[in-house]
């Protein structure tokens, strides 16, 4: 089995090449389309919290993992490693929303702020704002880092207090990203519909950024596997992503129709006017999301022959990575930009295919600075010796 990765030229030109037409889409959309700040702004934050969700969604993989002492995703677990270590890109992504946090977030504008809003001025102002922030990315960065680093040390090292410092972390991380992921979103998602709150938006944005994390892991791994890596990995660990895709997805449905379900039942406009702006400005893309996002994975994924398909697998990740860009769309842009100016146009899919490009290169060369198959780990002959239930 190959077990270091070499970035080749050839994938650094399809890389560069696809920055490169992003980010020209991303011009010609803002020259010749009416792009003002709040819709270019609102771009930023969706793309940035995309990729710091996958970043996240690839750490909480890797750490839960080790906490559960699991070792079927041993195979793998360097594609989430290397994925969760460049949270270091996705902060500075974050940080940039700061240079246009008044085209976002009408609570920011302190001089015309309502009753409710003047109400919640002691958790929402912007001092207070930019120290969550600090506190949220700085405490990722360094958690995700040391698991990244201790693993690596693994590699030449197989002394079992490596793996209980891996285990020590990951704990650490657990609870703090626990907290900060409901916080976060909170904070740079929901507080866009300042007016508007809801007690599981926490869960559902953790929840979509870690389906969204699975998809790309298997994206990232059935291309090692098309140039020649990877080739340890096998039915059964594909069955595994498959099922974690599956089912996960289903829980992402389950989370969305309760959110749905209370303030339809309810019926309070404070509450409704959230869905209402979503279901009349964005009516196509309100269901297309629930389409995409549960309906394809559900049936494209019900059999158990076609979770062990390594191209199936690869068109439904794909799939579920679109749906989950438009559940950021709908959840960013009614609040931050508006029906009457927000719509997928040149500007839209050129900054994604930047960002997701740009992504894609630091994960690649991340993978350069390891094996790709943890050898040393406790458990990763285990993971060969099993069998998903027939």
């Amino acid at each position: 089995m190959n077990k270091v990765f070499v970035f080749s030229k050839k994938l650094k030109t399809i890389l560069m090449a696809g920055a490169g037409a992003g980010l020209v889409l991303a011009l010609a959309g803002y020259f010749v389309g009416t792009i003002d700040g709040h819709r270019f702004w609102a771009n930023v934050l969706l793309n940035g919290f995309m990729i710091i969700g996958l970043c996240l969604g690839a750490g909480f993989f890797v750490a839960v993992h080790l906490i559960a002492e699991s070792g079927w995703q041993t195979s793998v677990q360097r594609i989430a490693e290397a994925m969760a270590s460049k949270i270091w890109l996705g902060a500075i992504m974050m940080l940039l929303i700061l240079l246009g946090v008044h085209s976002l977030y009408h609570w920011s504008h302190t001089e015309h702020l309502d009753h409710i809003l003047q109400m919640k001025k002691a958790y929402l102002n912007m001092p207070f704002f930019i120290i969550r922030m600090l506190v949220y990315l700085g405490g990722w960065i360094f958690l995700l880092h040391n698991i990244r680093k201790v693993s690596l040390m693994s590699d030449n090292n197989p002394d079992i207090k490596l793996f209980n410092r891996l285990r020590t972390l990951s704990g650490l991380f657990i609870v703090f990203f626990a907290i900060t992921s409901s916080t976060s979103a909170w904070d740079w998602l929901m507080s866009i519909d300042a007016h508007w709150f809801s007690t599981l938006y926490g869960w559902y944005t953790f929840i979509g950024m870690f389906v969204n994390s699975i998809a790309v892991i298997i994206i990232f791994l059935v291309v090692l596997q098309k140039m020649g890596y990877m080739d340890h990995v096998n039915d059964e660990h594909l069955h595994d992503l498959g099922k974690y895709l599956f089912g996960f997805s289903i829980f992402w449905a389950y989370l969305w129709i309760s959110q749905y379900l209370l303030i339809w039942y309810s019926n309070i406009p404070e509450e409704t006017t959230y869905y209402v702006t979503r279901v009349k400005g964005f009516e196509t893309l309100f269901y297309v999301n629930v389409l995409v996002c549960f309906v394809a994975p559900f049936f494209a994924l019900m059999a158990r022959g076609n979770k062990r398909r390594t191209d199936w697998l690869l068109i439904v990740s794909l799939i579920v990575f679109v749906g989950h860009w438009i559940d950021l769309f709908i959840a960013i842009m009614p609040g931050a930009v508006g029906a009457e100016k927000a719509h997928i146009g040149l500007f839209e899919i050129g900054l994604t295919i930047l960002y997701v490009s740009v992504f894609a290169w630091f994960v690649f060369k991340a993978l350069t600075k390891g094996n790709l198959v943890p050898e040393n780990h406790p458990y990763f002959k285990e993971s060969f010796d099993y069998e998903n239930i027939k």
